[in-house]
């Protein structure tokens, strides 16, 4: 009887954990926090000039095709010296979306974006944006993350930091 107590316990305890599993297995990466990172080259290159992007919501081969080109960044030229680039590179690389995550199932394996804005994860997390909003003075533009997203630059773009300005 002991041991028949001891299974239903065990039994229940599994039970009763699997939905948070779930839970959390599906919201890993939507619209929740990524990992912090840090690369202080990273950080002062990239972040000079407009919001430090984590890595992680593009994947591999955008970072790849956006350094390689930083000669045309955007219509600015961000050209870096080749250690730093290849030291930014590999770092961007290390960190992006991986496979199976939502940011990179957003994205069809044969398109390579060069913008969070363009992906389907982008689009349907802000859908309920409305264009107006993103024209603010204190907005700019949907790419301006931190505008809204208090802790984008760790990565934090949970709803709960959220905070739209008017």
């Amino acid at each position: 009887m002991k041991r028949l107590n001891a299974l239903f316990l065990l039994s229940m305890m599994v039970a009763l954990s699997a939905p948070a599993l779930v839970l959390a297995e599906e919201n890993e990466d939507e619209g929740q926090s990524l990992p912090r990172i840090a690369n202080a080259n990273w950080k002062t290159e990239c972040a000079s000039c407009h919001t430090l992007y984590h890595p992680g919501l593009l994947p591999e081969r955008s970072w790849r095709k956006l350094m390689s080109g930083l000669d045309k960044h955007f219509g600015d030229n961000a050209s870096l010296d080749p250690p730093l680039q290849q030291e930014i590179t590999d770092f961007l690389v290390k960190h992006s979306a991986r496979t199976g995550s939502n940011y990179a199932k957003s994205i069809p394996a044969s398109a390579t974006p060069l913008r969070m804005t363009e992906t389907a994860w982008f689009k349907r997390e802000h859908r309920e944006v409305r264009a107006d909003v993103w024209k603010r003075a204190k907005v700019g533009s949907a790419s301006n993350c931190m505008a809204c997203h208090k802790g984008a630059e760790q990565g934090d773009f949970s709803e709960r930091g959220v905070a739209i300005p008017r």
